[in-house]
């Protein structure tokens, strides 16, 4: 049987035509899809720049179905959920990623950080220290650790705090020296609270050590010591502070006058609060400075006539009220409803304040409670700023 040439002949174009066709077809279908991955791409970013998040998610959530393999889009939208709250939804995306073969490096960390963010923000703790460590080693190395840094000082674990304070000193990613000494005297509170007071004592030692200048380890010492009976020790560590640290003598000032007068110190005292007082006038110092001459045997209205040479420095409603609570007015019978005037409106003068955060407190926070910076609160009282 002899082969027809003539099939063949017509064969071969209609071959021909069939793959033209088909060709044309996967490449008006290439540029369709790849038409619509940008143009979703770039109403997700527009929806984004008009604050319009939910329509900007729909976007990018469009364009990673277009196009999966879009590591961009899905960081894109990994960062949209979890600024929006949806952590769950975050985590999933980043988890999605790293779960990837083909994702390179760079991308690998970068979604690793993104998922320990994911678990920061979800205060996931555990989770989000996990995923922290995997962070060793990478460009996210130094942010890595400074969220470990916030986490064990949120959970009050100042052992591990202190070991990843003293890295990234190592590491030239900052001075943590005040810090350490802060860490050293939590540990030290927490010796003295199960009644181990020389273990305390000697965390506060290590601590006078690693930041001399710091006042907190001075002050905390100085309590133990008068706990246990040592008031001249306390009353000679309170006066060191107040020589290394001048600033923060405010804080020590009742302390000290109290050890003073315990020990037969009153003069010495009185001495450097004159000095501490002329360099820089302080309501705390001249309120040590009256209780003192009051102990020292001075009248008592004499030595409140302090506070009216204030009041010639500078206004004061703080040291005005304090004065008028001693003195004798023309309508006595009323002096019991003013002082308690005077003394509601002072109330908000004598508190803290921190410089960070503008969170006021009556007492004095060596961390802040608001925004958690450490040594944030000046040691002057609100009026005084």
């Amino acid at each position: 049987m002899e082969f027809d040439f003539s099939w063949l002949l017509l064969g071969l174009p209609l071959a021909f035509v069939l793959g033209w066709v088909a060709s044309r077809f996967d490449l008006r279908q290439w540029r369709l899809e790849n038409r619509q991955a940008p143009k979703a791409y770039f109403k997700g970013l527009n929806f984004l720049l008009n604050e319009q998040q939910d329509q900007a998610i729909d976007a990018f959530i469009e364009a990673v179905q277009n196009d999966p393999d879009t590591s961009e889009l899905h960081f894109a939208l990994g960062n949209l959920f979890r600024r929006r709250g949806e952590y769950e939804r975050a985590v999933r995306v980043h988890e999605h990623l790293l779960s990837r073969a083909d994702l390179s490096t760079t991308d690998r960390e970068r979604a690793q950080h993104a998922l320990a963010l994911d678990f920061l923000k979800a205060g996931l703790l555990d989770r989000a220290e996990a995923a922290l460590h995997k962070l060793e080693g990478t460009p996210f190395e130094s942010q890595a650790r400074l969220a470990l840094l916030a986490i064990y000082e949120r959970s009050r674990d100042w052992a591990d705090a202190a070991a990843i304070a003293l890295r990234m000193d190592n590491a030239g990613q900052g001075r943590f020296n005040t810090r350490q000494a802060h860490y050293l005297c939590e540990q030290a509170l927490s010796l003295a609270a199960q009644k181990d007071v020389p273990g305390a004592l000697e965390l506060l030692r290590q601590a006078l050590q690693t930041a001399p200048e710091a006042p907190r380890a001075y002050l905390e010492t100085a309590r133990l010591l008068a706990g246990q009976g040592q008031t001249e020790a306390a009353c000679e560590t309170l006066e060191k502070m107040a020589d290394t640290t001048p600033t923060h003598l405010p804080l020590a000032v009742h302390d000290l006058v109290t050890h003073a007068a315990a020990v037969g110190r009153l003069q010495a005292v009185l001495q450097r609060l004159e000095a501490s007082y002329l360099q820089s006038p302080s309501l705390d110092v001249l309120d040590g400075l009256v209780a003192l001459q009051q102990a020292m045997g001075m009248p008592p209205q004499q030595a409140r006539e302090r506070y009216v040479r204030h009041l010639e420095r500078e206004p004061s409603l703080v040291a005005a009220a304090r004065w008028i609570a001693s003195e004798r007015l023309e309508h006595e019978q009323f002096h019991p409803q003013i002082q308690r005037a005077l003394d509601h409106a002072v109330k908000p003068l004598t508190r803290y304040r921190c410089a960070a955060c503008g969170f006021e407190a009556k007492q004095h926070f060596w961390q802040c409670p608001g925004c958690q910076s450490w040594d944030s609160y000046p040691a002057r009282r609100v009026e005084e700023l």
